[in-house]
């Protein structure tokens, strides 16, 4: 299977997870879904514009659900694409700033992941 199909199931997995939230309203993964379509803007498209967008809405949605974890995703995904483009220190602020709100759990897969990005930049 060739990359290009692989992303193009991805996206249209992607639209079939928005398009249920949306009918049954049930907004529990929204910011994963924003994130992700964050991810294959990057991979599809190389449209970084994009996937700032939908980081920066994945990281306000799980904010308002005070859902940390997909928060912390989010923000590490926006982070790793500002390190790209030589925004180290607003990465790095932006980052610590959630990753710093923390107080257990740091032997989960996502803190380690977090502390090892923050370490990076």
């Amino acid at each position: 299977m060739s990359f290009r199909l692989e992303v193009h199931e991805a996206a249209a997995a992607i639209e079939l997870a928005t398009e249920i939230m949306e009918r049954y309203d049930e907004r529990y993964m929204e910011a994963k879904i924003c994130r992700h379509r964050g991810e294959l803007a990057l991979l599809g498209s190389g449209d970084e514009r994009a996937a700032e967008t939908r980081f920066e809405q994945a990281i306000a949605v799980a904010e308002s659900q005070e859902a940390k974890s997909l928060e912390l995703r989010a923000t590490m995904s926006l982070a790793r694409l500002w390190q790209g483009q030589g925004r180290q220190e607003e990465a790095h602020r932006r980052l610590a700033g959630v990753y710093d709100r923390f107080t257990e759990g740091f032997d989960t897969p996502d803190l380690m992941d977090a502390k090892a990005l923050l370490s990076s930049i």
